[in-house]
């Protein structure tokens, strides 16, 4: 929840038992009890980024650099949504989505754009996308895109003497989503109660050719480790979202540019409350909200922040 926010953190010590989650065995969703942007004469506005109180603003949505080098980050417990991404050489990226209401004062290390991008985030209602560059093919598509905002090379990038480049460039997020609009309806349904069905466990994972992600549950909320190391990042949900991974049409020189296609359907695993849902995914068009299902009823989400893992 927002109160339990932090802008940063040092790295979080000591090992992590990694226990992949057995599969459920059925079950179906529950009417949420927040709704998306619902108002009434009982309930307050929620967002549809996180089902806590208050409508969701401006979004904007920042490239993270996710290598050991760029560790820990900053800011990444600020956003309402992460996505781990898939890049060259199998490792992975992030993309953190921040309401503009709740902007951390900095956020990165900051890195280049992609494709995927491109595809994920028009169901938010056009976003502002900050990131540090792109290939020389993709940038002017990135800037004439009329579903994003693109900032990139503005004053409100800075790099930090504390580590080397290109792992130091930061964002100072003071103004940066003014260009964006609202946020908008996203798909994700959001309760307080965990759904029917689902299996018990504490932990999960989701790998990358190069890279690997993991989630235990410690009661409250889960936490995150990366490549296998502990870090300060902790979910309130996780989405394992299995995606068809190909080339990108923007190719590089030093290899195979993946594209995670994000429009059509498929298999997810969604974690909540220490309990483990096998999901189907499902986003017809690249304006629509992605929804999550357990034989066709909505899976609803713990109010809260989420990481969704583009997993190949």
């Amino acid at each position: 929840m927002r109160r339990q926010r932090a802008v940063g953190a040092a790295a979080a010590a000591g090992a992590v038992v990694l226990v992949l989650v057995t599969s459920c065995t059925g079950g179906g969703g529950t009417a949420p009890t927040t709704g998306p942007g619902t108002s009434g004469s009982s309930a307050p506005a929620t967002s549809y980024l996180t089902g806590e109180p208050g409508a969701a603003g401006k979004v904007l949505a920042v490239k993270i650099d996710n290598v050991g080098a760029a560790r820990p980050q900053t800011g990444l417990n600020s956003a309402d949504i992460v996505y781990g991404i898939e890049v060259e050489g199998g490792l992975s990226r992030l993309m953190a989505v921040f309401d503009g209401n709740h902007l951390p004062p900095v956020v990165g290390p900051v890195r280049s754009a992609r494709e995927t991008d491109l595809q994920i985030l028009p169901q938010y209602g056009r976003p502002v996308l900050a990131f540090s560059g792109a290939q020389s093919q993709l940038l002017p598509v990135l800037k004439a895109d009329k579903d994003i905002a693109a900032v990139t090379g503005t004053s409100a990038f800075f790099r930090s003497p504390d580590r080397p480049a290109p792992h130091n460039e930061y964002l100072r997020t003071k103004g940066v989503a003014d260009r964006a609009a609202p946020a908008r309806d996203i798909g994700l349904r959001f309760a307080a109660a965990p759904p029917p069905g689902g299996t018990a466990g504490t932990s999960a994972s989701a790998a990358m050719p190069s890279a690997r992600f993991a989630f235990t549950w410690n009661g409250s909320r889960y936490r995150v480790a990366m490549d296998g190391a502990a870090s300060p990042w902790t979910a309130d949900n996780v989405i394992i979202q299995h995606v068809t991974v190909k080339e990108s049409r923007f190719h590089s020189r030093t290899g195979f540019v993946p594209f995670s296609q994000t429009v059509g359907s498929g298999s997810a695993q969604v974690l909540r409350d220490g309990r483990s849902y096998q999901a189907r995914w499902t986003r017809p068009t690249q304006s629509a909200g992605t929804t999550y299902t357990v034989n066709g009823r909505t899976v609803t989400l713990h109010p809260g922040r989420t990481w969704i893992i583009l997993a190949p």
